[in-house]
């Protein structure tokens, strides 16, 4: 762990999660996790949020440690996260790799801004992430756009 954390990763989360339980059926293996909604089957929601007048920006730890609640509050399974600081500006940009997608940040601590990108496939729910981040960044505005990835037709619906 000490050569990974000089590479800048901070998370010390388990990384086994992807192991089938002997029990697991062939149709829960092969499960695509598409989402079917409005007449669509799209494989995940991609949020594009935008923290403005935001704090906490230069804080590796914290911000992993924020970003592995979100995650976990949104019900995601989380697989591995890597972080790097910068100087002399302290910003910080990471990304926490999801059994359902990811979850990436960079932040701007000289415009007290932060980017952060939530894509999920499956059951779970990106928008839940939004204030467990408010929490740490206690941005003054929030901008957040949601775009459909992977979107297909669905035939059988009228």
């Amino acid at each position: 762990m000490n050569a990974l954390a000089q590479l800048g990763m901070v998370s010390g989360l388990p990384r086994d999660n992807q192991t089938v339980a002997s029990n697991t059926s062939h149709e829960e293996v092969c499960k695509d996790y598409f989402i079917e909604r409005d007449g669509e089957r799209f494989a995940g929601h991609h949020l594009l949020i935008d923290f403005w007048d935001a704090k906490n920006l230069d804080d590796p730890a914290s911000i992993d440690a924020t970003l592995c609640e979100a995650a976990v509050t949104a019900g995601a399974t989380i697989l591995h996260s890597h972080f790097h600081h910068f100087t002399p500006n302290g910003g910080v940009s990471g990304v926490i790799v999801l059994a359902e997608s990811h979850i990436s940040i960079h932040t701007w601590p000289e415009r007290n801004f932060a980017a952060v990108d939530v894509f999920m496939c499956g059951a779970c729910d990106p928008n839940l992430t939004i204030p467990v981040m408010q929490r740490l960044f206690q941005a003054g505005r929030v901008v957040a756009d949601e775009v459909r990835r992977g979107r297909e037709k669905i035939d059988n619906v009228a």
